[in-house]
């Protein structure tokens, strides 16, 4: 063999150990890493105050006030729905308040009212509220500023002062605006809120005649800041605006609907001052009295509040179920 050949067969030698050494380098450290890595150590609760009680402080005031005027009261009202509570007191009857409205045929029709309002009321809002939002969307930045302060500026007035409006629109005699407005065109005039077949029917339309200025804003907000690559993408497929509003648009609006949906169904359910001026409190004859409006003359007209108290309870199972239900349905991973 000669010097050549040897010198080089002891070359590749060491460039092989040096590979296999570099190799054992870059995979030892890591298996050693992952077999010695020590357990995470929980934090004490002293050293989350210590690091973290500063920032507290600042939550401890909005926490209080949530505490005693909301968390404290929906507790007391538990409380009270199992007892026989009156102005002079009371005394644990367990769930006879319960079983006494499950045969109240009054409390039946209030629920039956107030479901059939949320119902067509919610909507008819949410409809609204999309289409309108649809049609401000194409214009310019000036148009948005006007329109959405336009639709949202009403919600300033006083719920009874639009009530009062609306009772005098739909007065039961021939002078009433609706009654004038239908006598153009040969009908009426009707009783509305006169009447016990129409009167709910008027509650409704005054509600859903209303545009809701809060929607609007936060769906013209939500189309703002949707990604309009997919818009460009569907044009260059050819499709229609209609298509490109159904099948771009509205589901991608997903987390903004099922926000809408979730208020105004609450908002729904807590109707009072609109049945309270327009029908004198749930008249004639019951014909649109609601579950708040029920609670309300329960508790402070007749002094019952054990039984008001499982009416509120009542709601307020009703308000969550629905909003389980919608948000099972309706929630999104997506956002924009």
């Amino acid at each position: 063999m000669t010097r050549r050949s040897r010198a080089r067969r002891l070359r590749s030698r060491h460039w092989t150990r040096s590979r296999l050494r570099r190799r054992s380098y870059w995979t030892k450290p890591t298996n050693n890493v992952i077999a010695t890595a020590a357990p995470r150590r929980r934090r004490s609760l002293a050293a989350v105050l210590r690091r973290y009680g500063w920032s507290y402080l600042f939550v401890f005031p909005t926490f209080s006030l949530f505490v005693v005027f909301t968390l404290l009261p929906v507790v007391q009202g538990l409380v009270l729905s199992l007892q026989n509570a009156r102005v002079t007191g009371g005394e644990f009857i367990g769930l006879a308040n319960f079983e006494a409205l499950a045969a109240d045929p009054v409390f039946i029709q209030a629920v039956g009212n107030t479901v059939l309002y949320a119902t067509v009321v919610v909507a008819a809002q949410i409809t609204l509220a999309l289409v309108v939002a649809s049609l401000i969307q194409p214009l310019g930045p000036r148009a948005h500023v006007f329109y959405r302060a336009l639709f949202y500026l009403p919600l300033v007035n006083s719920a009874i002062l639009v009530a009062m409006v609306w009772r005098w629109i739909f007065n039961a005699n021939p002078y009433g605006l609706a009654n004038t407005a239908l006598s153009t065109v040969g009908l009426g005039p009707y009783l509305w809120i006169g009447s016990s077949d129409q009167a709910l029917i008027a509650v409704i339309l005054s509600a859903v005649l209303t545009i809701p200025g809060g929607g609007v804003v936060l769906y013209s907000a939500a189309m703002g800041s949707l990604p309009r690559e997919l818009y460009e993408a569907a044009d260059l497929d050819g499709a229609s605006p209609f298509s490109k509003w159904r099948h771009i648009t509205v589901p991608l609006l997903r987390p903004t609907t099922l926000y809408l949906l979730v208020i105004y169904t609450i908002l729904a359910f807590q109707l009072f001052e609109r049945v309270y001026i327009m029908t004198n409190g749930g008249g004639p004859n019951n014909a649109t009295i609601t579950i708040v409006q029920l609670i309300y003359s329960t508790a402070f007209q007749f002094g019952r509040y054990g039984l008001a108290s499982a009416m509120a309870v009542v709601l307020f199972g009703m308000a969550l179920v629905v909003a389980v239900v919608q948000f099972r349905s309706l929630r999104s991973d997506v956002e924009y």
